[in-house]
């Protein structure tokens, strides 16, 4: 078998704070950004732009 080394580049979710649906997936390198990711980004449940945390992806 071929043995997957871990890369620094990860997939995450966004969730909106306000209805918590994820809405947008993205990457983001481990190793320039170790916190937790929070973007303003438009939530089109809530139609308004709303703060959108960083979550793991399933």
């Amino acid at each position: 078998m071929a043995d997957k080394k871990k890369s620094p580049v990860e997939k995450i979710a966004l969730q909106c704070s306000e209805c918590k649906r994820k809405n947008y997936t993205t990457e983001k390198n481990r190793r320039n950004n170790p916190n937790k990711l929070e973007l303003m980004k438009y939530c089109p449940f809530e139609r308004k732009h709303t703060l959108h945390r960083e979550t793991k992806v399933k």
